[in-house]
């Protein structure tokens, strides 16, 4: 009874890590990741490895994609002193 679900399960994972794979924008490709974070949680909840799948809930889907959005809206700000000067 437990081989569909992980199959489709398997299936989430292969498709969500292939569209963060694809995604371009580092915005939307931390989006991605914390969808592909989910989807891995719940495959390691199919596959009996709830502990497991709580870790990867807590850092995969919420953590690192934060700290990617950060570290993306800390790169891409225009500097104070107008265009084009340096420090």
């Amino acid at each position: 009874m437990d081989d569909p679900l992980i199959v489709v399960a398997l299936l989430l994972v292969a498709a969500s890590a292939t569209a963060a794979v694809a995604t371009r924008d580092p915005a939307r490709q931390a989006l991605v990741l914390a969808l592909l974070g989910l989807c891995l949680a719940v495959l390691f909840t199919v596959v009996q490895a709830p502990d497991v799948g709580l870790s990867q809930l807590a850092v995969g889907s919420a953590v690192t994609p934060l700290l990617i959005m950060l570290s993306v809206r800390k790169v891409k700000r225009k500097p104070r002193g107008g265009k084009g000067e340096e420090r």
